[in-house]
């Protein structure tokens, strides 16, 4: 549960608004649905968003606005559009040099020292105000932020941009005092902010023959956005790669870097993960936007229900042995593993990650990253690790022999390893191994337990609506009757919190395969994945698609996002 759920819940028992047996009973109902505390006290009528905000604004001593209306020119002319849009404040009056600015949090002080630094001359009075009242505004009084980047793009005329090496800001942006420096550094910044607003997680920039696209990941499905002119396409480039500190003049080989900057609200920083590589029309960019706040999720927040979970626990808390999550690229299968290893992330333990790359840093965890030019591979990482006395290791992935053999060795020699292999369900793990040359006794005396996992879409709980599935989703779901007779289907409407689309966020689908003893014998006789897969199966090892089907007549997801990440599922 995040610190911020814990200490709302405090405040609504200490305002009077629940009482603390309703405070455990939306703890065990979060933990099976997948929901946090706070949002199952929401969707149970017991508190509603603004008894929320109106607790926190009368805990820190300001004032609650339910509504924004009419804003005196004067008001936001005193803040500047970028500032605004970047620490989603809204300046709502101005008396003489006092200014009221709504904000969300009241407890965000950085925001509230940011502005007071930029306004030296005005005294800061923040005020609470729903999120979706500060969004309008904004969008009312100083234009959307997508209006924003068309205006900086349209005050430059020239034909071509010089970028130039300037200053590190405190944000992790460059500054420069060149006036067509200035735009395109606001106009990357804004695309950035923009992206992690919208909960992207990656930004795709794209050099095509007459434009330039620019395409954000949003959910797992990339969304087009407003392309930007194609005579920017070099100083924007440019500009990135200064940001990543990457070399400007390179343009014939690929090249990484990152970036940090701070996000919207002034709070939290954003990482971005950045790679270039040369196309036939210019270089092609990727920023991957690395969420730190998916790794304090627990098992619920990740789409585990309360079975699932209990034996997800039960896994973490063995000795030693192999515990391996497979599937394809961009199934979460790191954000598993890491939210694995922060929740027995303990003073007691030592543990050591090794990963190409380290993409997320985790406090109390010794990552190494992986650099194959001075001879750092998975392998010699492992081997310099076990002298390192660890307790758990992860290994970002098994790829070959030498590092699953080590891996291997290291489970049997009293350690817990966590690790990843890409195949298209749990039981084929084992068959991987041996394809890749592990002895099939070891295999069967080291691994533990398998999972493969995939992601789904969350519909969105702001226009989420009872829904019945076609007849041609219910064939594809095989369901029973008496599973029709308890299901909720639901399915989102499209608001503006989700775009439209009826999804917000994602959650995972699993499928836990735990060895036993008649499964080590079946592997060490080199029995086929099909017989494994009927042994787990009748262990009670449920299918992704089963998983799914449970989570759609759960109300929490639909049909179409089960059926398509799950094509492959025989079962």
């Amino acid at each position: 549960m995040a610190a911020n759920d814990d200490f709302i819940l405090e405040l609504l028992i200490k305002h009077g608004l629940i009482q603390p047996t309703d405070m455990e009973e939306a703890r065990r109902s979060a933990s099976k649905n997948g929901h946090g505390p706070v949002e199952e006290l929401v969707r149970r009528g017991l508190v509603t968003d603004s008894d929320i905000l109106r607790t926190t604004a009368a805990e820190a001593g300001v004032d609650f606005v339910e509504k924004i209306d009419m804003v005196p020119e004067e008001a936001v002319k005193a803040l500047p559009k970028q500032l605004a849009f970047r620490l989603s404040v809204m300046p709502i009056s101005l008396d003489g040099s006092h200014l009221r600015v709504a904000l969300t949090d009241p407890f965000n002080f950085d925001a509230i020292d940011t502005v007071g630094k930029e306004l030296k001359t005005l005294e800061i009075d923040p005020v609470v105000a729903p999120p979706d009242q500060i969004e309008i505004a904004l969008k009312r009084y100083y234009g959307s932020a997508s209006e924003m980047v068309h205006s900086l793009i349209g005050a430059y005329s020239g034909d071509e941009l010089q970028v130039k090496q300037g200053t590190r800001s405190e944000d992790g942006a460059m500054e420069s005092d060149e006036g067509d420096d200035a735009h395109i550094i606001r106009l990357v910044n804004l695309m950035i902010l923009e992206a992690h607003r919208m909960r992207a997680s990656d930004i795709h920039i794209e050099p095509m023959e007459k434009r330039l696209r620019l395409r954000y990941r949003i959910d797992g499905v990339l969304q087009v956005m407003t392309d930007p002119p194609k005579k920017l396409q070099s100083a924007i480039i440019s500009r990135l790669k200064i940001m990543s500190y990457m070399s400007i003049a390179e343009k014939r080989l690929p090249l990484d870097g990152r970036i940090q900057m701070r996000s919207s609200d002034g709070r939290t920083s954003i990482d971005l993960r950045v790679s270039t590589i040369p196309t036939n029309h210019g270089e092609s960019i990727v920023m991957r936007i690395l969420d730190k706040s998916s790794l304090t999720l627990g098992l619920p927040e990740l789409g585990f229900l309360s079975d699932d979970e209990a034996v997800m626990e039960r896994i973490l808390g063995l000795p030693d042995g192999i515990f391996l999550v497979t599937g394809p690229t961009g199934s979460g299968k790191t954000t598993t593993l890491y939210a694995c290893l922060n929740a027995i992330n303990k003073p007691d333990r030592k543990i050591i990650t090794v990963e190409d790359p380290v993409e997320y840093q985790l406090s109390g965890i010794n990552q190494v990253p992986v650099n194959m030019d001075v001879g750092m591979t998975f392998a010699a990482a492992l081997r310099a690790m076990l002298r390192q006395a660890p307790n758990i290791i992860m290994v970002g992935e098994i790829r070959d022999l030498e590092t699953a053999s080590i891996a291997i060795n290291a489970s049997l020699t009293g350690h817990l390893v966590f690790s990843t292999l890409h195949t298209n369900d749990a039981p084929s793990a084992i068959t991987r191994l041996v394809d890749i040359g592990v002895k099939q006794f070891l295999v069967a005396s080291s691994v533990r337990a398998l999972m493969a996992q995939r992601l789904v879409r969350r519909i969105c709980t702001n226009c989420s609506q009872p829904y019945q599935p076609t007849e041609a989703e219910l064939r594809s779901l095989n369901l029973k009757p008496e599973q029709l007779e308890q299901a909720h289907f639901r399915k989102g409407h499209g608001c503006d919190k989700c775009r439209q689309t009826g999804y917000r966020g994602r959650m995972g689908i699993f499928e836990i395969c735990v060895l036993d003893d008649e499964i080590r014998r079946m592997v060490n006789e080199g029995m086929g994945v099909a017989a494994i897969r009927q042994r787990a199966r009748d262990l009670g090892m449920r299918t992704l698609r089963e998983d799914g089907i449970r989570k759609v007549l759960a109300g929490m997801t639909t049909p179409d996002e089960v059926i398509s990440a799950t094509m492959g599922d025989k079962d």
